[in-house]
């Protein structure tokens, strides 16, 4: 399972156990280490706020443990990759089904795919790794990337 997650994930944009007060940060953070790595043009960390202003992705989740999966349109992305948080304390994110209500946010996915059906797929993949709470709860708990990839090997 997780085949794309592995590919696309790129150690130098998995942040763990960080700590931030809002969600732009969040995104900020981790869109600039996929700027620096040359996947996303300096369009793209703003885009992908705006996006979550308008869109928002966070998701409430089994286990307690939500997480967001923010993204933004594929003209700011120069090559596919995934960039992820696992934040120390929660980040409010907006819901994605009931917008007006924020979600306590520990797990960040952000994506960087240049085609509108890469997105969709990766999106997919992400929410059934989602759905096993075990999983999203061991993923809080990994210190390194390594960690990281063990687990979601094992997913």
């Amino acid at each position: 399972m997780s085949k794309t997650i592995l590919a696309l994930l790129d150690p130098n944009c998995v942040l763990l156990n960080c700590s931030y007060s809002q969600a732009e940060e969040v995104i900020s953070a981790v869109g600039m280490k996929l700027f620096e790595e040359g996947y996303v043009r300096d369009t793209f960390i703003q885009a992908a706020i705006d996006r979550e202003k308008q869109l928002p992705t966070g998701l409430p989740l089994a286990g307690g443990i939500n997480a967001a999966i923010p993204h933004t349109e594929i003209e700011h992305v120069i090559k596919p990759a995934l960039g992820m948080a696992t934040l120390k304390t929660p980040v409010d994110f907006q819901n994605m089904v009931l917008p007006e209500e924020p979600v306590p946010i520990r797990l960040v996915f952000l994506l960087a795919l240049e085609k509108p059906k890469a997105q969709i797929e990766m999106l997919q993949e992400i929410a059934s790794v989602l759905q096993n709470s075990d999983l999203v709860a061991e993923l809080l708990n990994q210190n390194t990337f390594e960690g990281i990839i063990k687990v979601l090997e094992q997913g």
